[in-house]
């Protein structure tokens, strides 16, 4: 019992991080071009609104799956180190100011934060569910 316990965890864990870096890459990791104003120069981007609204939100279905077949104490690292590391090793090959890492911790705070919270009650939920049946 004890070797499938932790090879549950184990292939959870390595599902969950390919998830979480393969949705950084459908969303964000394709795009690499900046947008310049014209009229004004000001750069913005690479991102667009609805590519990070999209990886936010795919980010938290896979939180809540897996908070649900797994346990928050391991959803939450898995998928905010995946996600911190792969965004900012994207970010530091092509930002030379430097402001990357600030932008890594930013990540990564957000994420600790959004995993936990959607795991735990998705994870509360089921064992709701499960008691209550």
């Amino acid at each position: 019992m004890i070797t499938s316990t932790r090879t549950r965890v184990l292939l959870g864990g390595l599902v969950l991080a390919v998830a979480t870096v393969v949705v950084w890459w459908a969303w964000l990791g394709w795009d690499t071009e900046y947008t310049v104003d014209p009229v004004t120069d000001s750069v913005s981007g690479p991102y667009e609104v609805w590519q990070v609204v999209g990886c936010v939100v795919s980010l938290a279905v896979v939180a809540a799956v897996g908070g649900w077949t797994l346990r928050p104490w391991l959803v939450a690292p898995v998928m905010t180190v995946a996600f911190t590391v792969v965004w900012a090793w994207r970010a530091a090959t092509s930002d030379d100011s430097g402001l990357w890492a600030v932008g890594a911790v930013l990540i990564m705070v957000g994420m600790a934060a959004g995993t936990t919270v959607v795991s735990a009650v998705a994870h509360a939920l089921r064992r709701r569910r499960a008691g209550g049946s």
